[in-house]
Protein backbone atom coordinates (compact mmCIF):
# COMPACT_ATOMS: atom_id res chain seq x y z
CA UNK A 1 0.00 0.00 0.00
CA UNK A 2 2.84 2.41 0.83
CA UNK A 3 4.46 1.77 -2.55
CA UNK A 4 1.17 2.29 -4.39
CA UNK A 5 0.57 5.54 -2.49
CA UNK A 6 4.02 6.89 -3.36
CA UNK A 7 3.58 5.96 -7.03
CA UNK A 8 0.22 7.75 -7.05
CA UNK A 9 1.88 10.81 -5.51
CA UNK A 10 4.56 10.80 -8.20
CA UNK A 11 1.88 10.61 -10.89
CA UNK A 12 -0.03 13.46 -9.25
CA UNK A 13 3.12 15.59 -9.12
CA UNK A 14 3.72 14.99 -12.82
CA UNK A 15 0.18 16.11 -13.64
CA UNK A 16 0.68 19.21 -11.47
CA UNK A 17 3.83 20.18 -13.36
CA UNK A 18 2.29 19.55 -16.78
CA UNK A 19 -0.84 21.49 -15.81
CA UNK A 20 1.12 24.52 -14.63
CA UNK A 21 3.15 24.51 -17.83
CA UNK A 22 -0.06 24.50 -19.88
CA UNK A 23 -1.40 27.43 -17.87
CA UNK A 24 1.40 29.55 -19.36
CA UNK A 25 -0.45 29.76 -22.69
CA UNK A 26 -3.98 31.02 -23.29
CA UNK A 27 -4.48 28.29 -25.92
CA UNK A 28 -3.80 25.46 -23.44
CA UNK A 29 -4.87 27.04 -20.14
CA UNK A 30 -8.24 25.28 -19.93
CA UNK A 31 -6.66 21.90 -20.59
CA UNK A 32 -3.92 22.69 -18.07
CA UNK A 33 -6.51 23.41 -15.41
CA UNK A 34 -8.14 20.03 -16.05
CA UNK A 35 -4.81 18.20 -15.99
CA UNK A 36 -3.90 19.79 -12.65
CA UNK A 37 -7.34 18.97 -11.26
CA UNK A 38 -6.93 15.35 -12.32
CA UNK A 39 -3.58 15.24 -10.54
CA UNK A 40 -5.21 16.57 -7.38
CA UNK A 41 -7.94 13.92 -7.67
CA UNK A 42 -5.26 11.22 -7.77
CA UNK A 43 -3.54 12.71 -4.73
CA UNK A 44 -6.77 12.93 -2.72
CA UNK A 45 -7.85 9.38 -3.58
CA UNK A 46 -4.40 8.00 -2.73
CA UNK A 47 -4.42 9.81 0.62
CA UNK A 48 -7.94 8.66 1.50
CA UNK A 49 -6.98 5.06 0.68
CA UNK A 50 -4.69 5.00 3.70
CA UNK A 51 -5.92 3.04 6.70
CA UNK A 52 -6.68 4.49 10.11
CA UNK A 53 -8.56 7.57 8.90
CA UNK A 54 -11.86 8.78 10.34
CA UNK A 55 -13.95 8.89 7.19
CA UNK A 56 -16.94 10.40 8.97
CA UNK A 57 -15.17 13.72 9.50
CA UNK A 58 -13.51 13.50 6.09
CA UNK A 59 -16.86 12.99 4.34
CA UNK A 60 -18.40 15.86 6.28
CA UNK A 61 -15.50 18.13 5.34
CA UNK A 62 -15.66 17.14 1.69
CA UNK A 63 -19.39 17.76 1.49
CA UNK A 64 -19.21 21.10 3.29
CA UNK A 65 -16.26 22.30 1.20
CA UNK A 66 -17.76 21.12 -2.06
CA UNK A 67 -21.08 22.81 -1.28
CA UNK A 68 -19.42 26.09 -0.33
CA UNK A 69 -17.20 26.02 -3.41
CA UNK A 70 -20.07 25.19 -5.75
CA UNK A 71 -22.23 28.01 -4.39
CA UNK A 72 -19.37 30.50 -4.57
CA UNK A 73 -18.43 29.52 -8.12
CA UNK A 74 -22.04 29.62 -9.27
CA UNK A 75 -22.99 32.93 -7.70
CA UNK A 76 -19.83 34.98 -8.17
CA UNK A 77 -19.85 37.55 -10.95
CA UNK A 78 -16.75 38.17 -13.04
CA UNK A 79 -16.40 41.50 -11.25
CA UNK A 80 -16.14 39.58 -7.99
CA UNK A 81 -13.49 37.13 -9.20
CA UNK A 82 -10.49 39.02 -7.73
CA UNK A 83 -11.92 39.05 -4.22
CA UNK A 84 -12.99 35.40 -4.55
CA UNK A 85 -9.42 34.45 -5.49
CA UNK A 86 -8.17 36.44 -2.50
CA UNK A 87 -10.54 34.53 -0.20
CA UNK A 88 -9.46 31.17 -1.62
CA UNK A 89 -5.83 32.08 -0.96
CA UNK A 90 -6.79 32.99 2.59
CA UNK A 91 -8.61 29.75 3.28
CA UNK A 92 -5.63 27.82 1.95
CA UNK A 93 -3.46 29.60 4.49
CA UNK A 94 -6.01 28.98 7.26
CA UNK A 95 -6.06 25.26 6.43
CA UNK A 96 -2.27 25.09 6.79
CA UNK A 97 -2.44 26.98 10.09
CA UNK A 98 -5.01 24.51 11.43
CA UNK A 99 -2.89 21.54 10.33
CA UNK A 100 0.13 22.90 12.20
CA UNK A 101 -1.99 23.72 15.24
CA UNK A 102 -3.61 20.25 15.29
CA UNK A 103 -0.21 18.54 15.04
CA UNK A 104 1.10 20.62 17.97
CA UNK A 105 -1.89 19.67 20.12
CA UNK A 106 -1.39 16.01 19.26
CA UNK A 107 2.29 16.09 20.14
CA UNK A 108 1.65 18.13 23.31
CA UNK A 109 -0.96 15.70 24.61
CA UNK A 110 0.81 12.46 23.71
CA UNK A 111 4.53 12.68 22.97
CA UNK A 112 5.77 16.12 24.08
CA UNK A 113 8.15 14.55 26.59
CA UNK A 114 9.65 12.43 23.81
CA UNK A 115 9.98 15.52 21.64
CA UNK A 116 11.82 17.40 24.40
CA UNK A 117 14.06 14.43 25.00
CA UNK A 118 14.99 14.31 21.32
CA UNK A 119 15.51 18.07 21.34
CA UNK A 120 17.89 17.82 24.27
CA UNK A 121 19.87 15.12 22.51
CA UNK A 122 20.08 17.23 19.36
CA UNK A 123 17.88 14.87 17.33
CA UNK A 124 17.31 16.48 13.90
CA UNK A 125 13.75 15.16 13.71
CA UNK A 126 12.71 17.01 16.85
CA UNK A 127 14.11 20.34 15.68
CA UNK A 128 12.61 19.91 12.22
CA UNK A 129 9.17 19.04 13.58
CA UNK A 130 9.07 22.18 15.71
CA UNK A 131 10.34 24.42 12.90
CA UNK A 132 7.81 23.26 10.31
CA UNK A 133 4.95 23.57 12.79
CA UNK A 134 5.92 27.19 13.43
CA UNK A 135 6.33 27.87 9.70
CA UNK A 136 2.94 26.37 8.85
CA UNK A 137 1.26 28.53 11.47
CA UNK A 138 3.31 31.64 10.68
CA UNK A 139 2.87 31.64 6.90
CA UNK A 140 -0.70 30.34 7.08
CA UNK A 141 -1.76 33.02 9.56
CA UNK A 142 -0.21 35.86 7.58
CA UNK A 143 -1.80 34.53 4.39
CA UNK A 144 -5.24 34.20 5.96
CA UNK A 145 -5.65 37.65 7.49
CA UNK A 146 -3.73 39.33 4.66
CA UNK A 147 -6.11 37.75 2.15
CA UNK A 148 -9.14 38.80 4.18
CA UNK A 149 -7.93 42.42 4.10
CA UNK A 150 -7.33 42.11 0.34
CA UNK A 151 -10.87 40.76 -0.04
CA UNK A 152 -12.29 43.66 1.96
CA UNK A 153 -10.40 46.19 -0.16
CA UNK A 154 -11.32 44.62 -3.48
CA UNK A 155 -14.99 44.14 -2.59
CA UNK A 156 -15.35 47.74 -1.47
CA UNK A 157 -16.17 46.78 2.13
CA UNK A 158 -12.99 48.58 3.15
CA UNK A 159 -11.38 51.62 1.54
CA UNK A 160 -9.18 50.64 -1.40
CA UNK A 161 -6.52 53.25 -0.66
CA UNK A 162 -3.40 52.55 1.38
CA UNK A 163 -3.83 52.96 5.14
CA UNK A 164 -0.72 54.65 6.53
CA UNK A 165 -0.16 56.05 10.03
CA UNK A 166 2.73 57.31 12.10
CA UNK A 167 5.02 54.61 13.47
CA UNK A 168 3.49 51.98 11.24
CA UNK A 169 6.78 50.56 9.98
CA UNK A 170 8.19 50.46 13.50
CA UNK A 171 5.08 48.62 14.70
CA UNK A 172 5.37 46.13 11.83
CA UNK A 173 9.05 45.56 12.58
CA UNK A 174 8.33 45.09 16.29
CA UNK A 175 5.57 42.57 15.56
CA UNK A 176 7.83 40.64 13.18
CA UNK A 177 10.71 40.56 15.67
CA UNK A 178 8.31 39.40 18.35
CA UNK A 179 7.04 36.65 16.08
CA UNK A 180 10.53 35.44 15.21
CA UNK A 181 11.63 35.58 18.84
CA UNK A 182 8.59 33.69 20.08
CA UNK A 183 8.98 31.08 17.36
CA UNK A 184 12.65 30.62 18.22
CA UNK A 185 11.82 30.23 21.92
CA UNK A 186 9.25 27.56 21.07
CA UNK A 187 11.67 25.65 18.85
CA UNK A 188 14.37 25.85 21.53
CA UNK A 189 12.30 23.54 23.71
CA UNK A 190 9.70 25.20 25.91
CA UNK A 191 8.02 22.88 28.41
CA UNK A 192 4.46 22.36 29.60
CA UNK A 193 2.10 25.30 29.51
CA UNK A 194 4.84 27.69 28.38
CA UNK A 195 5.10 25.79 25.08
CA UNK A 196 1.38 26.21 24.49
CA UNK A 197 1.54 29.90 25.42
CA UNK A 198 4.41 30.54 23.01
CA UNK A 199 2.65 28.66 20.24
CA UNK A 200 -0.57 30.62 20.69
CA UNK A 201 1.39 33.88 20.70
CA UNK A 202 2.94 32.82 17.37
CA UNK A 203 -0.56 32.28 15.98
CA UNK A 204 -1.79 35.66 17.23
CA UNK A 205 1.21 37.60 15.93
CA UNK A 206 1.00 35.86 12.54
CA UNK A 207 -2.65 36.89 12.19
CA UNK A 208 -1.80 40.45 13.26
CA UNK A 209 1.09 40.78 10.80
CA UNK A 210 -1.19 39.69 7.95
CA UNK A 211 -3.44 42.65 8.72
CA UNK A 212 -0.62 45.15 9.27
CA UNK A 213 1.16 44.00 6.13
CA UNK A 214 -1.72 44.50 3.70
CA UNK A 215 -3.51 47.62 4.97
CA UNK A 216 -0.70 49.92 3.69
CA UNK A 217 -1.10 48.48 0.19
CA UNK A 218 -3.77 49.85 -2.11
CA UNK A 219 -4.81 50.95 -5.53
CA UNK A 220 -3.12 49.36 -8.51
CA UNK A 221 -0.88 47.19 -6.31
CA UNK A 222 -3.66 44.70 -5.58
CA UNK A 223 -2.73 42.29 -8.42
CA UNK A 224 0.78 42.01 -6.96
CA UNK A 225 -0.63 41.39 -3.48
CA UNK A 226 -2.90 38.62 -4.74
CA UNK A 227 0.00 36.94 -6.56
CA UNK A 228 2.19 37.16 -3.44
CA UNK A 229 -0.53 35.81 -1.16
CA UNK A 230 -1.06 32.97 -3.61
CA UNK A 231 2.63 32.15 -3.29
CA UNK A 232 2.38 32.31 0.50
CA UNK A 233 -0.57 29.92 0.51
CA UNK A 234 1.57 27.43 -1.42
CA UNK A 235 4.50 27.80 0.97
CA UNK A 236 2.16 27.32 3.93
CA UNK A 237 0.82 24.15 2.32
CA UNK A 238 4.37 22.87 1.79
CA UNK A 239 5.15 23.48 5.47
CA UNK A 240 1.95 21.66 6.43
CA UNK A 241 3.05 18.78 4.21
CA UNK A 242 6.26 18.48 6.19
CA UNK A 243 4.26 18.64 9.43
CA UNK A 244 2.12 15.61 8.55
CA UNK A 245 4.81 13.93 6.40
CA UNK A 246 2.75 14.04 3.19
CA UNK A 247 4.94 14.08 0.09
CA UNK A 248 2.38 15.25 -2.45
CA UNK A 249 1.33 18.19 -0.27
CA UNK A 250 4.96 19.30 -0.08
CA UNK A 251 5.32 19.04 -3.86
CA UNK A 252 2.05 20.83 -4.62
CA UNK A 253 2.82 23.56 -2.10
CA UNK A 254 6.28 24.15 -3.53
CA UNK A 255 4.88 24.36 -7.07
CA UNK A 256 2.24 26.89 -6.05
CA UNK A 257 4.73 28.85 -3.98
CA UNK A 258 7.31 29.01 -6.75
CA UNK A 259 4.85 29.83 -9.53
CA UNK A 260 3.18 32.49 -7.38
CA UNK A 261 6.54 34.08 -6.61
CA UNK A 262 7.50 34.09 -10.29
CA UNK A 263 4.16 35.73 -11.11
CA UNK A 264 4.77 38.31 -8.37
CA UNK A 265 8.14 39.20 -9.90
CA UNK A 266 6.56 39.49 -13.36
CA UNK A 267 3.88 41.82 -12.00
CA UNK A 268 6.46 43.99 -10.24
CA UNK A 269 8.49 44.28 -13.43
CA UNK A 270 5.35 45.24 -15.32
CA UNK A 271 4.97 48.13 -12.86
CA UNK A 272 8.70 48.95 -12.82
CA UNK A 273 8.71 48.65 -9.05
CA UNK A 274 10.39 46.42 -6.51
CA UNK A 275 8.44 44.10 -4.26
CA UNK A 276 9.71 46.06 -1.24
CA UNK A 277 8.30 49.26 -2.73
CA UNK A 278 4.93 47.60 -3.28
CA UNK A 279 4.80 46.24 0.28
CA UNK A 280 6.19 49.24 2.14
CA UNK A 281 5.78 52.19 -0.22
CA UNK A 282 2.22 53.09 0.81
CA UNK A 283 1.30 53.81 -2.83
CA UNK A 284 -2.13 55.39 -3.15
CA UNK A 285 -2.31 56.68 0.41
CA UNK A 286 -2.47 60.28 -0.73
CA UNK A 287 -5.55 59.60 -2.81
CA UNK A 288 -4.28 60.84 -6.14
CA UNK A 289 -1.57 63.30 -5.06
CA UNK A 290 1.61 63.77 -7.04
CA UNK A 291 2.22 64.51 -10.66
CA UNK A 292 1.96 67.66 -12.71
CA UNK A 293 -1.24 69.64 -12.91
CA UNK A 294 -3.33 68.59 -15.90
CA UNK A 295 -4.45 71.34 -18.21
CA UNK A 296 -7.21 71.23 -20.81
CA UNK A 297 -10.49 69.39 -20.77
CA UNK A 298 -11.93 66.03 -21.65
CA UNK A 299 -13.67 66.06 -25.03
CA UNK A 300 -16.73 63.86 -25.36
CA UNK A 301 -18.06 62.16 -28.47
CA UNK A 302 -21.35 60.42 -29.16
CA UNK A 303 -21.73 56.76 -30.07
CA UNK A 304 -23.06 57.82 -33.48
CA UNK A 305 -20.01 59.93 -34.27
CA UNK A 306 -17.67 57.24 -32.96
CA UNK A 307 -19.30 54.80 -35.37
CA UNK A 308 -18.26 56.85 -38.40
CA UNK A 309 -14.63 56.80 -37.24
CA UNK A 310 -14.68 53.05 -36.62
CA UNK A 311 -16.43 52.33 -39.89
CA UNK A 312 -13.49 53.84 -41.75
CA UNK A 313 -10.77 52.31 -39.54
CA UNK A 314 -8.31 49.82 -40.98
CA UNK A 315 -6.87 48.74 -37.62
CA UNK A 316 -8.43 48.74 -34.15
CA UNK A 317 -6.93 47.84 -30.78
CA UNK A 318 -9.10 47.15 -27.73
CA UNK A 319 -7.44 47.84 -24.37
CA UNK A 320 -9.59 46.29 -21.63
CA UNK A 321 -9.46 47.25 -17.96
CA UNK A 322 -11.48 46.75 -14.82
CA UNK A 323 -14.29 48.82 -16.31
CA UNK A 324 -14.94 46.02 -18.79
CA UNK A 325 -15.34 43.59 -15.90
CA UNK A 326 -17.68 45.91 -14.02
CA UNK A 327 -19.90 46.34 -17.08
CA UNK A 328 -19.66 42.66 -18.12
CA UNK A 329 -18.88 43.99 -21.59
CA UNK A 330 -16.58 41.23 -22.85
CA UNK A 331 -19.23 39.53 -25.01
CA UNK A 332 -20.26 42.85 -26.56
CA UNK A 333 -16.59 43.61 -27.22
CA UNK A 334 -16.19 40.30 -29.06
CA UNK A 335 -19.29 41.03 -31.13
CA UNK A 336 -17.99 44.47 -32.11
CA UNK A 337 -14.57 43.01 -32.92
CA UNK A 338 -16.16 40.46 -35.27
CA UNK A 339 -18.12 43.21 -37.03
CA UNK A 340 -14.98 45.30 -37.46
CA UNK A 341 -13.14 42.31 -38.92
CA UNK A 342 -15.93 41.72 -41.41
CA UNK A 343 -15.68 45.39 -42.25
CA UNK A 344 -12.03 44.91 -43.19
CA UNK A 345 -10.30 46.12 -40.03
CA UNK A 346 -7.44 44.33 -38.31
CA UNK A 347 -8.42 43.77 -34.67
CA UNK A 348 -6.22 43.17 -31.63
CA UNK A 349 -6.77 43.05 -27.88
CA UNK A 350 -3.87 44.53 -25.88
CA UNK A 351 -3.42 42.98 -22.42
CA UNK A 352 -1.33 44.71 -19.77
CA UNK A 353 0.04 42.33 -17.08
CA UNK A 354 -1.54 44.30 -14.24
CA UNK A 355 -4.80 45.31 -15.92
CA UNK A 356 -7.76 44.61 -13.67
CA UNK A 357 -7.49 43.62 -10.04
CA UNK A 358 -5.91 40.19 -10.19
CA UNK A 359 -3.27 38.49 -12.35
CA UNK A 360 -4.72 37.46 -15.71
CA UNK A 361 -8.04 39.20 -15.04
CA UNK A 362 -8.51 40.45 -18.61
CA UNK A 363 -7.39 37.13 -20.10
CA UNK A 364 -10.08 35.36 -18.09
CA UNK A 365 -12.78 37.77 -19.25
CA UNK A 366 -11.84 37.56 -22.94
CA UNK A 367 -11.46 33.79 -22.77
CA UNK A 368 -14.97 33.58 -21.29
CA UNK A 369 -16.22 35.45 -24.37
CA UNK A 370 -14.28 33.09 -26.70
CA UNK A 371 -12.14 35.86 -28.15
CA UNK A 372 -9.61 34.18 -30.51
CA UNK A 373 -6.26 33.63 -28.78
CA UNK A 374 -4.35 34.97 -31.78
CA UNK A 375 -5.96 38.39 -31.25
CA UNK A 376 -4.55 38.70 -27.73
CA UNK A 377 -1.36 40.78 -27.73
CA UNK A 378 1.15 41.47 -24.99
CA UNK A 379 2.20 45.01 -24.18
CA UNK A 380 5.55 45.07 -26.03
CA UNK A 381 4.03 43.48 -29.11
CA UNK A 382 1.22 46.00 -29.48
CA UNK A 383 3.36 49.02 -28.57
CA UNK A 384 5.55 48.33 -31.58
CA UNK A 385 2.63 48.92 -33.96
CA UNK A 386 0.61 51.46 -31.96
CA UNK A 387 1.60 54.50 -34.12
CA UNK A 388 -0.01 52.75 -37.11
CA UNK A 389 -3.28 51.96 -35.29
CA UNK A 390 -6.27 53.95 -36.51
CA UNK A 391 -8.40 53.59 -33.37
CA UNK A 392 -7.55 52.43 -29.85
CA UNK A 393 -10.56 51.71 -27.65
CA UNK A 394 -9.77 51.91 -23.93
CA UNK A 395 -12.45 50.20 -21.85
CA UNK A 396 -12.15 51.19 -18.21
CA UNK A 397 -8.33 51.02 -18.04
CA UNK A 398 -6.52 53.80 -16.21
CA UNK A 399 -2.95 53.50 -14.91
CA UNK A 400 -1.89 50.99 -17.58
CA UNK A 401 -2.50 53.60 -20.33
CA UNK A 402 -1.58 56.76 -18.43
CA UNK A 403 1.07 58.77 -20.36
CA UNK A 404 2.29 60.24 -17.06
CA UNK A 405 4.14 56.99 -16.51
CA UNK A 406 6.35 57.85 -19.48
CA UNK A 407 6.42 61.65 -19.38
CA UNK A 408 5.92 63.02 -15.86
CA UNK A 409 8.85 62.36 -13.51
CA UNK A 410 6.84 63.67 -10.55
CA UNK A 411 4.08 61.10 -11.08
CA UNK A 412 3.92 58.18 -8.59
CA UNK A 413 3.76 55.77 -11.53
CA UNK A 414 6.65 57.31 -13.51
CA UNK A 415 8.69 54.56 -15.16
CA UNK A 416 5.87 52.03 -15.19
CA UNK A 417 5.62 50.33 -18.60
CA UNK A 418 2.27 51.16 -20.19
CA UNK A 419 0.35 50.42 -23.37
CA UNK A 420 1.13 53.46 -25.52
CA UNK A 421 -2.41 54.12 -26.72
CA UNK A 422 -1.66 57.86 -26.84
CA UNK A 423 0.39 57.11 -29.97
CA UNK A 424 -2.65 55.83 -31.85
CA UNK A 425 -4.27 58.13 -34.39
CA UNK A 426 -7.54 58.21 -32.45
CA UNK A 427 -8.37 57.04 -28.94
CA UNK A 428 -11.85 56.32 -27.62
CA UNK A 429 -11.93 56.13 -23.81
CA UNK A 430 -15.03 54.43 -22.38
CA UNK A 431 -15.73 55.59 -18.83
CA UNK A 432 -18.72 55.98 -16.54
CA UNK A 433 -17.66 59.48 -15.53
CA UNK A 434 -14.72 61.81 -15.11
CA UNK A 435 -13.41 60.34 -11.85
CA UNK A 436 -9.93 58.88 -11.34
CA UNK A 437 -9.22 55.16 -11.40
CA UNK A 438 -8.77 52.72 -8.50
CA UNK A 439 -5.33 54.11 -7.66
CA UNK A 440 -6.69 57.66 -7.48
CA UNK A 441 -4.40 59.07 -10.19
CA UNK A 442 -5.69 61.40 -12.93
CA UNK A 443 -5.10 59.92 -16.39
CA UNK A 444 -3.61 62.56 -18.69
CA UNK A 445 -4.56 60.43 -21.70
CA UNK A 446 -8.14 61.66 -21.36
CA UNK A 447 -7.01 65.25 -21.98
CA UNK A 448 -5.08 64.52 -25.18
CA UNK A 449 -6.11 66.09 -28.49
CA UNK A 450 -6.49 62.67 -30.14
CA UNK A 451 -8.66 61.27 -27.31
CA UNK A 452 -12.43 61.36 -27.19
CA UNK A 453 -14.46 60.28 -24.18
CA UNK A 454 -17.58 58.13 -24.50
CA UNK A 455 -19.38 58.31 -21.15
CA UNK A 456 -21.71 55.67 -19.83
CA UNK A 457 -21.84 51.97 -19.11
CA UNK A 458 -19.21 50.22 -21.24
CA UNK A 459 -21.51 47.37 -22.25
CA UNK A 460 -24.24 49.79 -23.33
CA UNK A 461 -21.71 51.87 -25.26
CA UNK A 462 -20.21 48.91 -27.11
CA UNK A 463 -23.66 47.47 -27.80
CA UNK A 464 -24.67 50.87 -29.15
CA UNK A 465 -21.72 50.77 -31.57
CA UNK A 466 -22.74 47.28 -32.63
CA UNK A 467 -26.29 48.46 -33.34
CA UNK A 468 -24.93 51.32 -35.46
CA UNK A 469 -23.17 48.80 -37.72
CA UNK A 470 -26.26 46.61 -37.84
CA UNK A 471 -28.34 49.56 -38.98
Amino acid sequence: MELATNLAYIAAAIFFILGIKMLGSAATAVRGNRVSSFGMLIAVVATLARSGLDYTWIAAGLLAGAAAGAVAAKRVQMTGMPELVALFNGFGGLASLLVGWAEFEKIRSVTWAIYLEGLGEGTPGAWFSAVVMVLAVLIGGVTFTGSVIAWLKLSGKMGGTAVVFGGQKALNALAMLGLLGTGAAFVAGATGDSAATLFYVVIGLALLIGVLGVIPIGGGDMPVVIALLNSCSGLAAAAAGFVINNTVLVVAGCLVGASGLILTVIMCKAMNRTLANVLFGGFGAAGGGGGQKVEGEMKAISVEDAYYVLEAAGSVVFVPGYGMAVAQAQHAVKELAEILERNGAEVRHAIHPVAGRMPGHMNVLLAEADVPYEQLCEMDEVNAIMPTVDVAIVIGANDVVNPSAAEDESSPIYGMPIINVFEAKTVFALKRGQGAGFSGLVNTLFFRDNTRMIYGDAKATVSGLVSQFDD
